[in-house]
C-alpha cells in the first residue's frame, strides 16, 4: 500500500474547532479529501509526543453519533473515533497526526531540544508510532515553525528520517501480523509530511531536497504574506508579485514554488496551501496603501475573518489580475480583507495543474463554507473529477490500547453527510 497518482487534497482539522467554532469531524467534505491533518500534538522535553486535549481527542461522547456510556472495556471516543469511522466509510481518506504548530514550536520552542539529540529524536519517533498504534492514524505531519539556522535544518532531516524509519518498522510488523488467507502480506504505508514556510528567512535554513527525499509530501504554507504586522494593506496569498503596486505583494507564491523546485523538491511532492480565512486592514484606500485603523474585528481573533463569513456585508469582491489575488473592499468603512474567494481558488487549482504540483492544502477546515460554496469542493472540482490520488487507508490496529479500535468498530459505520 502507499503511493498513488493524482492530486492530494489536504485539510487541517483543529481539535479546538469543536468548542467555539462548533465544527465537528463529520462535517468534513471527506469525499473531496485524501488527507486530514489532525492538529495539534505537542512534545515534552524528552521528545515524547502526546495529544494536547484528551477531552476533544479521545473522551467526549456524541450519543447522536453512536457513542454510548454503557460500552464495556476501554474504548476510543472523541474526534479520533469519529475520524476513524469516516476512514472506515471512506477508504481513500487518510488521517495524520500533525505535531507542532506556531504556539508549541515557534513561541514555546518545544521541538528545538528533542530534535538536537539522537535520544530526543528517537523518543519523538517512537512515541509517534505509539500514537499511530493507539489511535488509528495513517501517518505523521510535522509542523516545526521554524528551524532558525543550518544546524537546526540538519536536525530536522535527522528527525524526519527517524520518524520514517520507525513508521516503516511498524508497517513491517503489521504486515507480518495481518495477511491474506493465501499468504500474501499486506503492508501499510504510513505517510510523512511537513508544513513548510513560504518566507525566505525561514526556508533558507532547510535542506529542502534532502527533506523531500524523506517525506511523502510537503505542505507549503502559501499564506500570511501580509497582515497586521505590515504598514500597508497587502495580499496575504497572492500568486505573483505586483510590479505596478509593489507594496501590496511583499511575498508571492510563484517565486517560492520555483525556489522549492530548484532546490530539489519534485513538483509532485509539493502541495499548495491556501487560507480558509481573510486578513483585514481598516482605514485604507486599498491594496498597497497605508491603513490607519488597525485590523478591526474578526470571527475569533481581531482582523481575521473565516472564509464562511466573507465578504462582509457591504463589501465588494475584487480580483487583482497582476498579483493573482482576490480581496474585498468596503468603501464605506475603508476596509480591505485579503482572502481567496472561489474564483481565485479555482484559478489556483489551474495553477497547480499547470505547474504539475501535488495538490492543495487548507488551513483550516472550520473556516470553509458549506455545499456549492465550499472552497475545498470547488478547488477539487477544478482539479478534475476522478483526479484525486487513490490510495486506500489502513484500518487494522491490533496493538491499540482501545478495544473498539482494535476490533475495527464492529457494527459502527457512519456515512459522511
Amino acid at each position: 500500500m502507499g503511493g498513488g497518482e493524482g492530486y492530494r487534497s489536504v485539510a487541517y482539522f483543529v481539535n479546538w474547532a469543536i468548542y467555539g467554532r462548533k465544527h465537528f469531524p463529520w462535517e468534513l467534505p471527506v469525499k473531496e479529501l485524501t488527507h486530514v491533518l489532525y492538529a495539534f500534538g505537542d512534545n515534552r522535553d524528552t521528545g515524547e509526543v502526546f495529544l494536547t486535549d484528551p477531552w476533544a481527542d479521545v473522551d467526549i461522547h456524541w450519543q447522536d453519533r453512536g457513542d454510548s456510556w454503557n460500552d464495556t472495556g476501554k474504548n476510543l471516543y472523541g474526534c479520533l473515533k469519529q475520524l476513524n469511522l469516516l476512514k472506515k466509510d471512506n477508504r481513500n481518506l487518510k488521517v495524520l497526526l500533525s505535531v507542532g504548530g506556531w504556539t508549541y514550536t515557534h513561541e514555546a520552542k518545544h521541538m528545538d531540544g528533542p530534535a538536537s539529540t539522537p535520544a530526543g529524536r528517537k523518543t519523538f519517533a517512537d512515541s509517534c508510532v505509539q500514537l499511530i498504534k493507539d489511535h488509528g492514524f495513517d501517518g505523521i505531519d510535522v509542523d516545526w515553525e521554524y528551524p532558525q539556522n543550518g544546524e537546526q535544518g540538519e536536525q530536522y532531516v535527522l528527525l524526519l528520517q527517524e520518524i520514517r524509519q520507525a513508521m516503516d518498522a511498524y508497517a513491517t510488523a503489521l504486515a507480518e501480523h495481518h495477511h491474506l488467507h493465501h499468504g500474501e502480506y499486506i503492508k501499510p504505508h504510513f505517510d510523512l509530511s511537513i508544513a513548510a514556510p513560504a518566507g525566505q528567512s525561514n526556508y533558507r535554513h532547510l535542506p529542502l531536497g534532502r527533506i523531500a527525499e524523506v517525506v511523502d509530501f510537503i505542505n507549503l504554507m502559501a499564506y500570511d504574506y501580509a497582515g497586521s504586522w505590515d504598514h500597508c494593506a497587502g495580499h496575504q496569498s497572492n500568486l505573483y508579485p505586483s510590479h505596478s503596486n509593489t507594496s501590496c505583494t511583499p511575498f508571492n507564491t510563484h517565486s517560492v514554488v520555483h525556489h522549492y523546485l530548484n532546490s530539489g523538491v519534485t513538483a509532485r511532492k509539493l502541495v499548495l496551501g491556501m487560507p480558509l480565512y481573510g486578513r483585514a486592514f481598516v482605514g485604507t484606500s486599498g491594496p498597497g496603501r497605508p491603513y490607519n485603523g488597525g485590523c478591526g474585528e474578526g470571527s475569533f481573533e481581531r482582523g481575521v475573518w473565516d472564509f464562511k463569513s466573507l465578504p462582509r456585508p457591504g463589501a465588494k469582491e475584487c480580483i487583482d489580475e497582476e498579483a493573482g489575488a482576490s480581496y474585498s473592499f468596503d468603501e464605506g468603512c475603508e476596509t480591505m480583507v485579503s482572502y481567496d474567494n472561489v474564483e481565485m481558488g479555482r484559478r489556483k487549482a489551474q495553477w497547480i495543474k499547470e505547474h504539475g504540483l501535488g495538490g492543495a492544502m487548507w488551513w483550516e477546515s472550520s473556516g470553509d463554507k458549506k455545499g456549492e460554496e465550499s472552497m475545498i469542493c470547488n478547488v477539487v472540482q477544478e482539479l478534475g473529477p476522478g483526479k484525486l490520488e487513490q490510495c486506500p487507508n489502513w484500518l487494522h490496529y491490533p496493538d491499540s490500547k482501545y478495544d473498539n479500535l482494535r476490533q475495527g468498530f464492529p457494527d459502527q459505520c457512519i456515512s459522511a453527510r
